[in-house]
């Protein structure tokens, strides 16, 4: 474990190796969190958030939306990543360039140089609400990390092995962290264990988690 402090901040950053391939950031963007989420209400004014169906016909206790090029939703037909918004068949709105920056940075200090998103989850968690243990398979490239920013309220991350039923590492998830995990690490079983009341003074009663992939793209060439 290493230690990287920025005395501006409320609390240092702490980078933690989880294992071969994922990083987590403890408090890496709390002093840039209420400018990224700025951004928020306008995305959401485009594409709303909702709670989609799984291709079992039961509702996702996590809203959702998204923004880039792709999005990622489910209904009957199945899990997918469309272009398009399924609610009135828009394009979803653009990334946020400052969003954008942040996930290729941190990307590129775990060791992923070139990571190009081109989609970005928005999920929100009210008290109650949960994300099964599940492996991330719809993207293009299973090489290709995650990247992840928590705000708001805390979370207790599911972080498992390849398989299934291998015991998973309980992690608290803290406004401003970033998680990130690809190469080996990429199909290990994740989920988030339900969100707990609470009160945070920028999000209110819930937890903002965005959440970067490339879906259909490659990694950017190096320099």
């Amino acid at each position: 474990m290493s230690l990287d402090l920025f005395s501006h901040l409320a609390n240092p950053v702490e980078r933690l190796e989880l294992a071969p391939g994922a990083v987590l950031w403890r408090h890496r963007l709390e002093a840039e969190a209420a400018t990224l989420l700025a951004e928020l209400p306008t995305l959401l004014t485009q594409a709303p958030l909702r709670h989609m169906q799984t291709p079992g016909g039961f509702s996702m206790s996590v809203a959702m939306s998204n923004c880039g090029t792709l999005g990622w939703v489910t209904d009957r037909k199945g899990y997918r990543y469309s272009p398009t918004d399924p609610l009135d068949g828009s394009a979803w709105p653009p990334m946020p360039s400052s969003w954008r920056q942040a996930a290729v940075d941190a990307a590129r200090e775990a060791g992923f140089a070139g990571f190009a998103p081109d989609a970005c989850l928005i999920n929100r968690y009210a008290p109650g609400a949960k994300m099964a243990l599940h492996q991330d398979k719809d993207e293009a490239d299973l090489n290709l990390p995650i990247v992840s920013f928590s705000f708001g309220l805390p979370a207790c991350f599911l972080f498992g092995g390849l398989a299934r039923g291998d015991k998973a590492q309980r992690i608290l998830l803290e406004h401003g962290d970033v998680l990130v995990w690809g190469g080996p690490a990429r199909l290990r079983w994740h989920g988030i264990q339900p969100i707990q009341p609470g009160q945070h003074p920028l999000t209110g009663a819930c937890r903002l988690n965005l959440t970067f992939r490339c879906a259909a793209s490659r990694p950017e060439p190096g320099p």
